[in-house]
């Protein structure tokens, strides 16, 4: 693959992971299996490239909502603390186990995730 197809692949993809983190799916939903089916990197690295990417756009989003008033503060300590301390545990877990346990870990995420917004459109 060339260096101009990568980096347009790369211009693509983060892209579209701006586009779904600003309307609150998450960046990492698209991001992660773009770049380990497209471009063939390895799981481990596309989740932390998605840590990386995901501050930057946290913080632009956070301060759009914020200026929106679409920001409730109750309660965000709760959610904050053991966030932290369960992503901490988790980023040691995951430097553990091997890519492909990852890859399969996060496909069925997805997958579940899918199962649950069908059933809440059908729902509706």
């Amino acid at each position: 693959m060339s260096i101009y197809l990568t980096i347009f692949l790369y211009v693509l993809f983060g892209f579209l992971a701006g586009i779904f983190g600003g309307l609150g799916m998450g960046g990492g939903t698209i991001l992660i299996p773009l770049l380990t089916i497209f471009l063939g990197l390895d799981q481990k690295l596309c989740q932390g490239i998605n840590l990386v990417s995901f501050l930057v756009m946290a913080v632009f989003a956070l301060i759009i909502h914020y200026k929106n008033g679409y920001l409730q503060t109750k309660g965000i300590f709760y959610i904050i603390i053991s966030g932290v301390i369960f992503s901490c545990l988790s980023a040691l877990l995951a430097g553990f186990l091997p890519s492909k346990v990852l890859k399969i870990a996060f496909g069925v995420f997805l997958c579940i995730l899918s199962i649950f917004e069908v059933i809440k459109v059908f729902k509706n």
